[in-house]
């Protein structure tokens, strides 16, 4: 029998592995999330698909997202990524990476984790709009104006409310699978 799953997962099997295993699972550790807050960043524009393809090299060009390393990137780091072909050649987005590492670190600072804080918005467990299809699912809600909001205020860039609602769904702090996705049953 046929799995059903999200309609915008059935491109090809790299989409169908993100959606059943991981877009929408509630993820707590602060590496992870801190990976879907760099690729969501470098979404900004462009379609998740080109940086579900592109994950690996972004992977290796930036050193597995171990935002301790990403915050002290260097001149040459930054021009050495800049001319990497594997990943989004986008000067800004590059450099928002590294001041977004800065600023993550930051956070858990002053959280003791960037789990603690981001999941803080949503009472610590998902918010399940239930949504019946696809056009229920929004792009944006009063929760992600407010999360990017404050990470614009913390000194992070390219977090628009729409990035962070990706992000919500991307790290399962909102389940917007449709309500016959067979991750639901």
């Amino acid at each position: 029998m046929e799995k059903i799953r999200c309609g915008w997962c059935e491109k090809d099997d790299l989409y169908r592995a993100y959606h059943d295993q991981e877009w929408g699972r509630p993820v707590y550790d602060d590496k992870t999330i801190f990976e879907f807050l760099i690729l969501e960043s470098f979404q900004a524009g462009l379609s998740w698909y080109t940086i579900l393809s592109k994950r690996e090299n972004f992977r290796k060009a930036f050193d597995h997202f171990d935002y301790q390393k990403m915050a002290l990137y260097s001149d040459h780091k930054i021009e050495e990524l800049m001319n990497d072909s594997g990943i989004i050649r986008n000067r800004l987005k590059i450099l928002a990476a590294v001041t977004n590492a800065q600023k993550f670190m930051g956070v858990q600072k002053e959280f003791g984790s960037f789990s603690q804080y981001i999941w803080d918005f949503v009472g610590g467990k998902p918010i399940d709009h239930q949504p019946k299809t696809l056009s229920d699912v929004p792009a944006t809600t009063e929760i992600s104006d407010r999360i990017s909001k404050d990470l614009k205020k913390r000194g992070f860039k390219f977090m628009g409310s729409t990035v962070v609602y990706a992000h919500m769904q991307a790290t399962g702090m909102v389940n917007d699978h449709i309500e016959s996705c067979f991750i639901r049953l």
